[in-house]
């Protein structure tokens, strides 16, 4: 099994950062791609990132290039996601999740942390 516990989430102005982490647990983390989630009030849940097992392959959701990245470490069995230039509308709960590459970047993971909730105010 796996267990992901996400941290690094607050209350941020608008312009601001924040840098989120997501520590992984159980099985090796090396053998899972990692993808970041969000989720905002009466909405449905969100791709935002992805990365491959061992960090050469990354993906993100269009409203968030430029501004976010996502990286790993596996000697830490860490992933993070940076995340620069907020807007209020990136305000959402933030979930890290596990799975294959493909089922990261196109369905809804198998495995989930419990998520950490981000606030741009604006």
């Amino acid at each position: 099994q796996v267990q992901l516990v996400e941290s690094g989430g607050g209350l941020v102005q608008a312009g601001g950062s924040l840098k989120l982490s997501c520590q992984h647990s159980g099985r090796p983390f090396s053998v899972y791609a990692m993808g970041w989630f969000r989720q905002a009030p009466g909405k449905e849940r969100e791709f935002v990132a992805a990365i491959s097992l061992n960090g050469a392959r990354t993906s993100y959701t269009d409203s968030v290039k430029g501004r976010f990245t996502v990286f790993r470490d596996n000697a830490k069995n860490t992933l993070y996601l940076q995340m620069n230039s907020l807007k209020p509308e990136d305000t959402a709960v933030y979930y890290c999740a596990a799975d294959s590459w493909t089922v990261i970047t196109s369905e809804l993971p198998k495995y989930w942390g419990q998520g950490t909730q981000v606030t741009v105010s604006s």
